[in-house]
């Protein structure tokens, strides 16, 4: 049994201070020794954070305590050891980012999507008449998604209200369901799409990791794996059968290993092999390989004449691939 565990929630919930707020709850949280993310706004509170079963349970004692968090759901994953490097409780303007005109806004405890089970998920997503709509960045995507899911192919979540009204072609008509990670990108995009006249739409109630941990539909129909904001990286959604969708930047084969690229000015997610992280020394282009500042080549400790090595054996390759 792992000695340590991973929590992961939020709950939109007015918060008056959040400023004050955060400052008590970072002290909370250093001094049962948690790490992890959390950030809280007038809106409410979104948190990710690691620590021992012993303190994570002190953690989730005094959150339920507070009447404000009384029924908040956690969703619980053991593991090995702190998820995070540091402990950060940070305030902010919006719980997800989305920079809604001020008429176009709403609050998503009085507007928001139909809430559907895991089991009532997998039941709809077998109907002809829907959508299923993925809310979640480019990069999430590309690691893993629900079966026959729409791919806005979006850098940020602040993009896809534009992406929405440019292919209503796509989604109008039908039921359009979406999901995210935990369930709050969709708990607030979905209240903006019925504001802009879509009248059919649902969310996956506690979004892709809580179907993952389902007993009865147990992940079905995800394909890949989930993305997750911490040193995890990914966690396994499907436990009935898990398919690879994930494919490595630099030779399309099946891949499910993220690296960030190590030119620090571009810090691109791809997905690589550890034998391709070598001998593309982790640059995502030739300009971030040569990049004066590449984190790989500084790690190693590589001279001039082993990148050059490395650069004329990607060059004499593609030449090959090209002929």
């Amino acid at each position: 049994m792992a000695d340590y565990r991973v929590l992961l929630y939020y709950k939109y919930v007015d918060i008056e201070d959040p400023e004050t707020f955060a400052k008590e709850h970072l002290a909370f949280c250093k001094d049962i020794e948690l790490k992890g993310r959390v950030l809280v706004s007038k809106e409410g509170i979104n948190g990710t954070v690691s620590g021992t079963i012993e303190n994570t349970n002190k953690y989730m004692e005094m959150m339920h305590n507070d009447p404000r968090f009384a029924d908040l759901v956690f969703k619980v994953d053991e593991h090995d050891g702190h998820a995070f490097k540091k402990m950060h409780v940070r305030p902010r303007k919006e719980l997800v980012t989305l920079r809604l005109e001020e008429e176009e806004n709403h609050d998503p405890k009085e507007l928001t999507g139909e809430f559907l089970t895991p089991k009532e998920w997998r039941e709809a997503m077998e109907r002809d008449d829907v959508v299923i709509l993925d809310t979640r960045n480019d990069y999430e995507f590309e690691l893993g998604h629900f079966r026959g899911a729409i791919n806005p192919d979006i850098e940020t979540f602040r993009d896809l209200p534009e992406w929405v009204r440019k292919n209503k072609h796509l989604i109008e008509g039908k039921k359009i369901l979406t999901y995210c990670t935990g369930g709050i990108r969709c708990e607030k995009f979905t209240g903006w799409m019925i504001k802009e006249g879509f009248e059919d739409v649902a969310q996956l109630h506690g979004g892709i990791v809580t179907y993952g941990k389902d007993p009865e539909v147990q992940g079905e129909l995800w394909d890949g794996q989930c993305y997750v904001f911490d040193e995890r990286i990914a966690v396994p959604i499907n436990r009935k059968d898990h398919v690879v969708v994930g494919k490595d930047y630099f030779d399309g084969e099946p891949c499910e290993r993220f690296v960030n690229c190590a030119n620090p000015e571009c810090n691109k997610q791809i997905l690589c092999s550890e034998e391709n992280e070598h001998k593309y020394m982790r640059g995502c282009t030739h300009e971030c390989r040569v990049h004066p500042r590449n984190l790989y080549v500084i790690e190693h400790n590589l001279s001039p004449e082993e990148i050059q090595a490395r650069l004329d054996a990607i060059a004499e390759e593609k030449i090959a691939q090209e002929a």
